[in-house]
């Protein structure tokens, strides 16, 4: 076999870093956490709202992250999982009259199977193709969304109003910074989650499928089990983020979760660096914060701003927040030495 014939024959991989530097160090992470604490304690209730929205979609692609950065596998269907979520806690605590922190669990586990189901017609896709069939999922949610033999649970065109929780045990604070700390707690869970899992023997496995599938396969590696698992996990935390964000937003409705949610999400991962699970954050204040930057530049052209700020951003840095951080370390190690 040629060169050029062996190097075809080969799936195309992701640019993904070693499994001890998918994170940042300890000291690290505590500096940003307690950054994140007291923050909201300096600003307004619209800035608090943005931040928790951050945090919500940080979820979101740090779930994207995991599927991606972990197995290798891509998907533009994330925004379909984080509409499942959120109207699962939005019937939850509208129709059913359960108390919203439950609403969290019980999206997680709808969305799993969700996800864990789609993985099995995804098992033999791989590449662009994946991505397009998880693109097919994502444009068709919103008009399953609409149907009318859903309307009664969905509220159809209309979506549904949420009601926005209080803080518990009479705290003294608004109701958005609750919904913040709130939010930042359960964060901080999943977060830690992710990184255990990765750091487990699934998901050294993930990570194997990632490299190489069919020398994956060749040490033992159940393939189909560990693929599907990662579509399910990975739908459980999106789903979580949506059911935050409809309690958050206090509204649902079909047209919130387009294909630009899908793809406002991969954006976000690429920006944060594939498979560095910090970035995710970067890449969640990239697609929050960044579009707002573009209309105060201009209105008119606020999309076109955000492109060249998006291309200026992948044509600089294009292995995303992972590079900066890296190159930062680096000339901290330099001054240090």
């Amino acid at each position: 076999m040629s060169a050029v014939q062996d190097s075809a024959a080969k799936p195309a991989t992701v640019s993904i870093p070693a499994k001890k530097t998918m994170t940042v160090g300890l000291a690290t992470t505590l500096v940003v956490f307690a950054l994140l604490v007291v923050t909201p304690l300096f600003v307004k209730n619209f800035i608090i709202f943005q931040m928790t929205m951050w945090l919500i979609y940080g979820i979101a692609i740090l779930s994207l992250n995991i599927l991606t950065g972990g197995s290798g596998q891509f998907s533009l269907g994330q925004s379909a999982f984080y509409a499942v979520g959120a109207y699962t806690a939005a019937i939850m605590m509208e129709m059913m009259h359960i108390n919203y922190v439950l609403t969290l669990p019980a999206a997680g586990i709808v969305c799993f199977i969700f996800g864990f189901m789609f993985g099995f017609p995804a098992l033999r896709l791989s590449g662009v193709y994946l991505a397009l069939a998880t693109f097919a999922l994502a444009v068709a949610m919103p008009q399953l969304l609409k149907l009318g033999v859903f309307e009664h649970w969905t509220g159809g065109v209309q979506g549904l109003v949420v009601t926005k929780p209080d803080p518990p045990f009479g705290l003294k604070m608004s109701q958005d910074m609750w919904l913040y700390y709130f939010t930042l707690a359960v964060s901080t869970i999943i977060y830690i989650l992710a990184v255990n899992l990765l750091r487990s023997r699934s998901g050294r496995a993930l990570m194997a499928i990632r490299d190489n599938q069919i020398a994956a396969a060749a040490m033992g590696v159940d393939l189909p089990f560990y693929k599907t698992m990662a579509f399910g996990v990975t739908a459980g935390f999106t789903g979580i983020a949506g059911a935050l964000g409809a309690i958050v937003v206090q509204f649902v409705a079909p047209d919130s979760f387009t294909i630009q949610l899908a793809i406002a999400l991969f954006v976000g991962m690429v920006v944060g660096g594939v498979g560095w699970l910090p970035g995710s954050l970067v890449g969640s204040a990239f697609i929050v914060f960044v579009p707002n930057i573009a209309e105060s530049i201009s209105k008119g052209l606020s999309g076109a701003v955000f492109g060249v700020i998006l291309f200026a951003v992948i044509f600089l840095v294009p292995h995303g927040a992972r590079q900066v951080a890296y190159y930062l370390e680096h000339m901290l190690k330099k001054l240090k030495s």
